[in-house]
């Protein structure tokens, strides 16, 4: 299967996925020393919803389309502040896009994509972009490659698969595991599918079996995690999460819960640090 993004883009799953970046990046604003993300599956950076496959599903209006009207108290506005930066309600901002506008001067973003179509795309997107480098590769062999940072002691990996494959959980184990050998300050996002709930389990039981901990999860669900054939939610798992990020996670995903009119929504403690 052929991934592409642009036929998402923006739907439930962006927004939930979007909203913790922006909180996850906004911890590393405490400091001032600088920071790197490393985007493991970066995709074209922007994404059009007025394009083909954006109209052809229409998923971003019962998405970021029902959120337009978000006012400045809401969680969500800091996100949204972005999402509106980038273009809205004519262009959606992917992760690469938004993790750029919080870069500060003496921060970076590395993106990696293998589609070199997409990989095009997204170079033309950051050309005036200094602290921004896009390498089109792998994203998982890029782990070993591109980690640990050389100028900087602190960083997200996020990594953002398209789940093409079926043993793209067990790929993810051993990820992790090869960001805390080679980078063990970082903190990791995995964002992943919710169709019904034993592959999820499984996932999370793998890694803590590996010794991972400090884990905690985020979860928007759609409907019932019941059918495998389709998404009825998504998750981000979060490994060593920053100080203020749960209630920072539990309020945001409160209110996509209300406007978006999710089945339900959680912030779980997996493993105790």
């Amino acid at each position: 299967m052929n991934y592409r993004h642009a036929y998402h883009a923006g739907n439930f799953a962006d927004c939930m996925k979007h909203a913790l970046l922006v909180s996850l990046l906004s911890s590393f604003l405490r400091k001032p020393s600088p920071f790197v993300v490393l985007d493991t599956h970066a995709g074209v950076g922007r994404y059009d919803l007025e394009g083909t496959e954006a109209e052809k599903t229409q998923e971003w209006r019962s998405g970021i389309g029902l959120l337009e009207q978000e006012g400045p108290e809401s969680p969500l506005a800091p996100w949204l502040d972005l999402v509106k930066k980038a273009g809205l309600p004519h262009r959606y901002p992917g992760s690469p896009m938004l993790a750029s506008f919080m870069l500060r001067p003496q921060d970076q973003l590395i993106c990696c994509e293998k589609h070199p179509e997409d990989k095009r795309v997204l170079y033309g997107l950051f050309t005036r972009t200094p602290n921004v480098f896009v390498h089109e590769r792998d994203g998982y062999e890029a782990l070993r490659a591109l980690l640990p940072p050389k100028d900087a002691k602190r960083g997200l990996v996020l990594i953002d698969p398209p789940f093409e494959q079926t043993d793209e959980f067990k790929r993810l184990v051993e990820a992790v595991q090869t960001i805390r050998t080679r980078f063990p300050t970082g903190v990791i996002a995995i964002w992943y599918p919710i169709k019904h709930r034993t592959p999820v389990r499984t996932f999370l039981t793998a890694l803590q079996d590996a010794g991972v901990r400090d884990m905690l999860t985020a979860e928007l669900l759609m409907a019932p995690p019941t059918d495998p054939d389709r998404l009825n939610g998504s998750g981000l798992l979060v490994i060593k999460p920053p100080f203020g990020f749960a209630a920072q996670a539990e309020a945001q995903l409160a209110r996509l819960k209300t406007v978006l009119g999710a089945h339900d929504y959680s912030v779980t403690q997996i493993s105790p640090e």
